[in-house]
């Protein structure tokens, strides 16, 4: 399932921007190209496309129409998806109103669109996934290609190989790594970054010649791929020199196009990773032994890890933070999920990225502020609701420095648990006993006669280490001792009474 906000997010800004936020539980199921020359708006669930449109009252009645239909939202010109009475009526029906760049034509569209919703119809179904998008990547290198007369290939703003040509006659080294390694090798980005190529492609859309470099390096005509200001890649042509104007010019008319193919496939892989979270957020939450488990896990023993980022960041923020910092690391493939504001992690117990031990270590690298709390062993998808729910509990504590971080295990923390579990049980307002008695002493007389009985309490039999953590003197303790003694009825020797007090003492300090 995907709604319209969340398609609009994951194609990303550079063909759409919200102007309004509807309804977020309405499934898009297709979109729809409305007729302003007719009533029909398409099925409920449908994502409408206005074209064709002539003013903002056009527009207003469509809204109306569309909102009247329980279509999913509609997607109007950027001209008129911002004039206030279109606004006003989106906002009044609550219907999610999209404003769509003027560059971009319906039918692309309704091709990007469509494709983005079958794989979140059928995530995991080899038709709906990305094969198609990467076959016809591979077709418009080699038709980049034959434009250029040269070979070819295509890569991503992180320079990452998506597709390349097939003519291999003409090549260097460097081409041969590339393809070979699915990614430009680092000295050559080195070289490239050096020559100012990436901080050029980052910020311009005019080709530009790459003069031949070190270790063979034959010089490469770039063109910089970008859709609505954003980079997302660009395609590179091993050449001999200059190219004329008019293959610059062609090469420029299919970066237009591998552009929407790019934000396809980008969109694409952020509804596949949002199904993902989804349907590890499900088996974290609960376990149905009667609803299989459909989430690519790591080899068992697991253990769910409730992960804390530093401050200023929100949960989606944290999850894109993890789960890059994990990727950055040779964790390939993140079991991350958010659940009830906290991020999660499925590891696993034995060793390597992805595993408990590798991630202890890399949290003890990160900067302050980062935490890591482990619930026990699930030995099976039924105990991973309970060990999320052990590292969500010891990860308060370790933030709150109950317990010790960055990174900390249920079993080398069940007694300060166990004390936790004790303490919140207890209700602070119907005290009764003998601290009762003397927090009213306390209160009454400004007597610090509670602080006294817990550090006695906290070190039995060690008077003078006791006095220490007061700043007394040992005989001034033992006057005070026996002062409690007075005003409260105390059996120190009993000892359940010994935990009893300990325990109330401190849920009262955890309240305050």
């Amino acid at each position: 399932m995907i709604t319209a906000p969340d398609l609009i997010s994951a194609v990303g800004p550079a063909l759409f921007e919200m102007v309004v936020t509807g309804k977020r539980d309405g499934e898009v199921r297709d979109v729809f190209l409305a007729d302003p020359q007719e009533a029909a708006t398409g099925q409920p669930g449908d994502l409408v496309l206005g074209l064709g449109l002539r003013d903002a009252e056009d527009a207003v009645e469509l809204v109306e129409r569309c909102a009247a239909s329980n279509a999913s939202g509609v997607v109007l010109r950027t001209a008129l998806a911002h004039e206030p009475a279109v606004v006003s009526a989106a906002e009044q029906t609550t219907l999610t109103l999209v404003a769509l760049q003027p560059s971009v034509t319906w039918a692309h569209v309704v091709w990007l669109m469509r494709g983005v919703i079958d794989r979140a119809a059928a995530p995991d179904s080899p038709a709906a996934g990305d094969a198609g998008v990467h076959q016809e990547l591979f077709a418009l290198a080699d038709a980049a290609a034959a434009i250029v007369d040269a070979p070819v290939t295509i890569e991503d703003n992180q320079s990452r190989v998506l597709a390349y040509s097939s003519g291999q006659d003409f090549t260097d080294p460097t081409r041969v790594s590339t393809i070979v390694g699915r990614r430009v090798p680092a000295e050559v980005i080195a070289h490239f970054r050096a020559r100012g190529i990436f901080r050029r492609l980052a910020r311009s859309s005019e080709p530009f010649l790459v003069p031949d470099g070190p270790n063979g390096i034959r010089p490469r005509l770039v063109v910089p791929v970008r859709a609505g200001g954003e980079w997302l890649g660009s395609i590179w042509a091993v050449v001999d020199g200059p190219v004329s104007d008019a293959v610059t010019a062609e090469l420029s008319n299919a970066a237009s196009v591998l552009a929407l193919h790019l934000l396809r496939l980008r969109a694409q892989a952020d509804v596949a990773r949002r199904s993902a979270i989804d349907r590890l957020r499900t088996i974290l939450r609960q376990f149905s032994p009667d609803s299989p488990v459909d989430v690519r896990l790591p080899r068992q023993p697991w253990r769910v890890v409730a992960l804390g980022s530093p401050e200023g960041y929100d949960v989606p923020q944290q999850l894109d933070l993890w789960e890059s910092t994990g990727r950055r690391h040779g964790w390939n493939e993140p079991q991350l999920a958010d659940l009830d504001g906290t991020v999660l992690a499925v590891v696993t117990d034995t060793d390597g990225p992805g595993s408990w031990t590798w991630l202890q270590k890399l949290v003890q690298e990160q900067a302050p502020g980062t935490y890591a709390a482990a619930g026990g062993p699930a030995r099976g998808p039924a105990d991973l609701p309970s060990s999320r729910a052990e590292a969500v509990e010891l990860l308060g504590l370790v933030r709150r420095g109950v317990a010790p971080g960055p990174a900390l295990r249920v079993e080398e923390a069940w007694h300060v648990l166990t004390v936790h579990r004790a303490v919140t049980s207890l209700d602070t307002t119907k005290l009764d006993g003998p601290l009762a008695t003397l927090l009213r002493h306390d209160i009454e007389h400004d007597t610090g006669y509670v602080e006294t009985l817990q550090a006695w309490l906290d070190y039995p039999g060690q008077p003078q280490r006791a006095a220490r953590e007061l700043h007394l003197h040992t005989n001034t303790l033992r006057h005070r001792m026996k002062r409690i003694g007075e005003i409260a009825e105390l059996d120190l020797s009993d000892p359940q009474e010994r935990l009893a007090l300990q325990l109330q003492i401190a849920a009262v300090r955890t309240e305050h």
